[in-house]
């Protein structure tokens, strides 16, 4: 189980807090302690702006304190609630800005997506692997950084798009085709 994947015990304890955040704003305060740093990772990942960062984490802090009343549990972490409302603040920040996104990845990165793919996991791979990233479109990239980079469940990856699970798998799947396909295109194969 990695970091993002909850026990339904761990579960159950979270939205004890939420529900306490509900009925006292004060409380949201565990909840922010708590998320902050993954949040704020998670931002910076896709913008690769400290200070930008800081202020896209600031206002789905403030966002997320203001509709938690319309907040209900799905079955997720309710980081996956933040993560998508995360994800809104930065399309907005790219849409208002025409900046470039910034990709964040390492090697074990691309081996993931490489083994995926069958393919071998070697240098001029990677290097078609990176090239072929580049021709996907930001929704697809989304995909790709949240289950290869981030290593999210599916399940989760739906409530951060506004998805559901089934949809999130077989998106996923089908960029990788796409990426397998380039990868073979490139390979001369």
């Amino acid at each position: 189980m990695n970091e993002h994947h909850k026990s339904e015990d761990d579960l159950r304890k979270e939205l004890a807090i939420v529900e306490a955040a509900k009925s006292d704003p004060g409380k949201f305060g565990v909840l922010y302690e708590k998320y902050y740093r993954v949040v704020f990772v998670f931002v910076f990942r896709r913008t690769g702006d400290e200070e930008q960062s800081g202020d896209i984490v600031a206002n789905t802090f403030l966002k997320a304190m203001l509709a938690l009343p319309k907040y209900t549990f799905k079955g997720v972490p309710f980081s996956a609630w933040l993560f998508r409302i995360a994800a809104n603040e930065i399309n907005m920040f790219f849409r208002k800005t025409n900046r470039e996104r910034v990709v964040s990845l390492d090697k074990s990165d691309l081996g993931a997506m490489i083994a995926e793919s069958g393919e071998s996991d070697n240098a001029d791979t990677q290097k078609i692997l990176l090239k072929a990233l580049g021709t996907l479109s930001p929704d697809e990239m989304q995909m790709i950084e949240l289950r290869f980079f981030e290593k999210r469940a599916f399940i989760e990856i739906g409530e951060i798009i506004g998805i559901t699970e089934n949809n999130a798998k077989v998106r996923t799947y089908r960029i990788l085709e796409k990426l397998k396909v380039l990868l073979t295109k490139a390979g001369g194969r």
